[in-house]
């Protein structure tokens, strides 16, 4: 496995590894009835959940979730592999972990994607593990496109979309005091101190009609008078008054 995967409450470095012979005797004795042994079967095939969720390449506060989605899968693939057919038990449950770990991370992610851009992002994602292991090194998002077949452009807006959101107050950085430096510290060193109130009253606006907007534009932005924008509007100064308190008390609702 590339990636380390913490699992709360699992000591994963401890999980054990069924030889062939010792798989293949728990099958039988799972395929009687024997739950101690569907039990030991299960357990021993842990790594594959945690092989999947490595391959992901996501944040780690994420995995117990991930690993619960994957654990889904390995006991369907346990309670439903038939060692009769020509198939190792490995190549049967992989598949079916993955599909439980990307259904979960469909139905739970913090912004709604489209599926489709959610099945570019996790391909790309296999794309990369395949690229990695193939020539020893992290592919960029041009060789991901291109082994896809896929437009760089998209394949980068995929893998953003599948990303998870920062917190504004997540340590980023450490200074030399060692103090923390979070992403919102480091936005306001870049867009000043008011970043926050200017994204709020954008968004606030978007609420405002046409005729509200373009008269907090000429009042705030323009800073022309009453009697100005009466002009322009072609409304009696009385109504810009009412049409202003309006939009401001909409406004202030709307950035509460």
């Amino acid at each position: 496995m590339n990636n380390k995967v913490e699992v709360a409450g699992i000591n994963t470095s401890s999980l054990k590894t069924l030889s062939d012979s010792r798989a293949a005797e728990l099958m039988m004795k799972m395929k009687n009835g024997d739950r101690a042994a569907r039990d030991e079967f299960i357990t021993g095939n842990l790594r594959l959940v945690l092989a999947e969720i490595g391959k992901l390449r996501l944040r780690s506060d994420c995995a117990d979730d991930l690993f619960q989605a994957g654990c889904v899968g390995l006991i369907k693939a346990a309670d439903n592999f038939d060692p009769g057919q020509n198939v190792r038990f490995s190549t049967y449950a992989v598949p079916m972990i993955d599909g439980e770990i990307r259904r979960y991370l469909r139905q739970s992610c913090v912004l709604k994607v489209g599926r489709s851009t959610k099945d570019l992002a996790f391909r790309a994602l296999s794309v990369k593990e395949q690229l990695s292991k193939k020539n020893g090194a992290e592919p960029d998002t041009s060789a991901i496109a291109e082994a896809l077949g896929r437009d760089e452009a998209d394949v980068r807006r995929a893998l953003d979309a599948i990303a998870d959101p920062l917190s504004l107050y997540e340590p980023v950085n450490v200074n030399d005091g060692g103090d923390d430096i979070s992403l919102s510290d480091r936005i306001a060193d870049c867009c000043g101190e008011d970043w926050i109130d200017r994204i709020a009253l954008k968004e606030a606006l978007k609420k405002c009609t046409p005729r509200e907007k373009k008269l907090i534009s000429i009042r705030y932005y323009l800073g022309r008078t009453q009697t100005e924008a009466a002009a322009e509007l072609g409304i009696s100064q009385a109504q810009i008054c009412r049409l202003e308190h309006g939009a401001i008390d909409k406004l202030r609702k709307n950035m509460e």
